[in-house]
């Protein structure tokens, strides 16, 4: 299990924050989908369209509100995206159609692209010597949050009333605020001084791109427990709906116990690309198991599915693992949320193309589209090595240019 509290005051308000801001999240992870599917009765296929559009709008805004945080202060932009996002989300209640659905997803999915890009300069700044570590110990309070947030998610589904649906959204929005507040607590971080050469560097680091637009296409693997199992439980499968928060709550206390564990041996940025590796096996194995879990007995569907979303976890420690040790590993010091904005371009392309690619594959096709996505995982998983020893490459060629630079600059 993660340490219960981290060493110093600053992690410790990050910490409180994120876990407060997650258990709103956990509401609208586990539900959703189904609120715009069974509450305001939008059609799947128009729900896939709307966040995939939402997605390609947020793409570009990470890298720019990362750039503002590290030239103006990340703790204000980061607090103003929170309460954005509040705001974004509070709307949804008034979503009862196509287009009022897709204007309020995509403020939403823009305020929290920006937000995770304006948040990585304080992870670097508070994380201590291996932020990467200080930044898996989040993601084990995340779970945390979504897994008490699932709980409440759960009675939402059962009670399957709008009126439960909107509680819910309300919450999840009053959650954000709640966020923004707390984080008010954390002293400001100094602005980070420029060096000499081009202001969008991380657009022109090619391989930086290259593995940024890998882990998006793996990051489509989040939306398997969010969009694809929701949809096929209550689609496809007898198992009981109530299964669906079960598979939620064993997906985030697998990656509460064991995310810190799993980003300790996942140490350098080669150590990351075999992670990349073994999470792509692991998500094939998973996909294989739930495309099995259709028309049979509702126990079976359910051990099935339950099993599955175990190995598809154990492939999310491994692939989250690789994330936080590639993303910072290769960035430079002075450019940490203009890079980690352009790396959030990759869950930015999963915000846009999963929940349509899996609802077109997984859904609408059925167990032929579970296999490809799968494969798809998986030959991702097998690319990841070789980008990343020329991002090493390319970063120690970068940083031999600039050590004339760095030393005219301090004499």
């Amino acid at each position: 299990m993660p340490r219960l509290m981290p060493d110093t005051r600053p992690q410790r308000v990050l910490a409180a924050s994120n876990f407060v801001y997650t258990v709103g999240s956990g509401l609208y992870l586990t539900a959703g989908v189904l609120y715009f599917t069974e509450a305001v009765h939008l059609p799947a296929g128009q729900v896939g369209l709307g966040l995939g559009i939402a997605g390609l709008l947020a793409l570009a805004l990470g890298v720019a509100v990362g750039h503002l945080a590290d030239r103006h202060g990340a703790r204000g932009i980061y607090a103003a995206t929170l309460v954005v996002q509040a705001l974004a989300t509070a709307c949804f209640v008034l979503a009862d159609s196509f287009w009022p659905f897709v204007l309020a997803v995509c403020a939403a999915a823009a305020a929290k692209a920006a937000g995770i890009a304006a948040r990585s300069p304080l992870i670097r700044h508070y994380g201590g010597d291996r932020p990467q570590e200080f930044r898996a110990y989040l993601r084990a309070v995340t779970n945390v949050g979504i897994s008490l947030g699932a709980v409440l998610a759960g009675w939402v589904v059962q009670v399957g009333t709008l009126t439960a649906y909107q509680l819910m959204v309300i919450g999840n929005a009053i959650a954000f605020v709640v966020s923004a507040a707390i984080l008010l607590l954390l002293p400001p971080v100094a602005p980070v001084p420029t060096t000499g050469g081009p202001r969008w560097i991380a657009l022109r680091d090619r391989p930086y791109l290259l593995l940024t637009a890998l882990d998006g296409i793996m990051a489509i693997q989040f939306k398997v427990l969010t969009v694809a199992i929701p949809l096929w439980i209550v689609g496809a499968t007898t198992a009981p709906h109530w299964l669906i928060s079960a598979t939620m709550l064993t997906g985030t206390v697998i990656v509460v116990a064991f995310q810190v564990r799993a980003s300790r041996n996942v140490d350098s940025p080669a150590a990351g690309a075999h992670a990349y590796r073994r999470a792509g096996v692991a998500f094939l194995i998973a996909c294989l198991l739930i495309s099995l879990s259709a028309g049979i007995q509702a126990s079976a569907a359910a051990t099935l599915l339950i099993t599955a979303v175990v190995i598809h976890t154990i492939g999310e420690l491994w692939h989250s693992a690789a994330g936080f040790e590639v993303s910072f590993a290769l960035a430079p010091q002075h450019a940490t949320g203009q890079y980690l904005g352009v790396f959030g371009l990759g869950a930015g392309l999963a915000e846009a193309l999963g929940p349509g690619l899996l609802i077109a594959l997984c859904i609408t096709w059925g167990r032929p589209g579970w296999y490809v996505a799968g494969a798809m995982f998986a030959l991702t998983g097998l690319a990841a090595p070789p980008a990343v020893r020329w991002a090493q490459r390319h970063q120690h060629a970068l940083r031999t240019q600039l050590a004339p630079t760095e030393r005219a600059s301090t004499a």
